[in-house]
């Protein structure tokens, strides 16, 4: 064999060599990429769906998500979406998490679970997730609160179970939730009003910018005086926090009231009211026009009122 053959055949096998090397390397780093921790695994799985695709899931088969910030729901509203669901059927698939076989926890859409049910069906569209609870409490947060309309009492109690059960900061929770922190902090002090304070502000009796107010007031005596003027006298925010500085700009607003409303048009202000979580005013006249008009504090309170209508 001459010698140029020998060397080409060295040439080869150094070549084999290499190319088996990198080979080696190559799956090595595909392998590296691959094998992950399990908590890596379930941390990453737990922040994505699963599918894109809608399952079909029988109702008997899914519980509440005893996570759910809302508390109150209003049966007439339910009844007008059952009967939706009864011509339309279901058009958004709610969220859920298994938890065992043929057996799921609803992470949002209850609203639309319930009026199911109402509406006489035995399964629903949904998609499928898997989430830890903590997890599964910061989805649910972030669905309610973007999504549907939480009074502001329900969402203040959802900023604080994140803040102390998820051990976040107001200013993580912020970014989590597309808030500024300074709207983070200004709910999360609603909670520190008395019940009958926080009652009237859930049940839209008081906006938002009324309670704001009287949760700055460290005088609890003046701070419950402040709340009766308001509800009897209907201030406005301003006039109350005229009084809570001391000041006697408590002279009733102007324009029309609610007195000459037959219960009809009042149980439509109350409803408004309600669901903007502000102080909402309901104005007719003798030809059958009248406004509608909803009072808010700030560009916060204002941007909150716009999420709600959607626009």
């Amino acid at each position: 064999m001459g010698q140029q053959e020998k060397a080409g055949q060295g040439l080869n096998m150094i070549d084999k060599k290499t190319r088996k090397k990198e080979i080696g390397k190559g799956i090595r780093a595909l392998l590296a990429t691959v094998e992950q921790s399990p908590a890596e695994e379930t941390k990453a799985q737990a922040q994505k769906e699963l599918s894109s695709e809608i399952n079909e899931v029988p109702l008997d088969q899914i519980v509440a998500n005893p996570y759910q910030p809302r508390q109150d729901w209003d049966p007439s509203e339910l009844e007008d979406l059952a009967t939706s669901i009864r011509a339309m059927g279901i058009i958004q698939p709610v969220t859920l998490r298994a938890v065992g076989p043929d057996a799921y926890q609803l992470i949002s859409g209850e609203r639309r679970f319930r009026a199911s049910k109402l509406a006489g069906l035995t399964s629903i569209p949904a998609y499928v997730r898997t989430a830890g609870d903590q997890e599964m409490l910061e989805m649910a947060l972030v669905e309610n609160i973007q999504r549907t309309d939480l009074n502001a009492i329900e969402v203040a109690i959802s900023y604080q179970r994140l803040i102390e059960e998820c051990d976040l900061t107001h200013e993580s929770l912020s970014e989590r939730v597309g808030k500024d922190r300074s709207t983070i902090t200004n709910y999360t002090r609603l909670l520190k009003l008395p019940p009958d304070i926080q009652h009237a502000l859930r049940k839209g009796q008081i906006s938002m910018g009324h309670a704001r107010a009287l949760a700055g007031s460290h005088d609890l005596l003046k701070q419950r005086a402040a709340f009766r003027e308001t509800i009897n006298k209907g201030w406005s925010v301003r006039q109350l926090e005229s009084f809570l500085r001391g000041k006697t700009e408590t002279s009733s607003s102007s324009g029309s009231t609610t007195e000459g409303l037959n219960p009809a048009y009042r149980d439509v202000e109350r409803r408004l009211a309600a669901h903007f979580s502000a102080r909402v005013q309901l104005e007719l006249q003798k030809d059958g026009k009248g406004k509608i008009s909803i009072a808010y504090s700030d560009e916060d309170d204002l941007n909150r009122i716009l999420d709600l209508m959607d626009i």
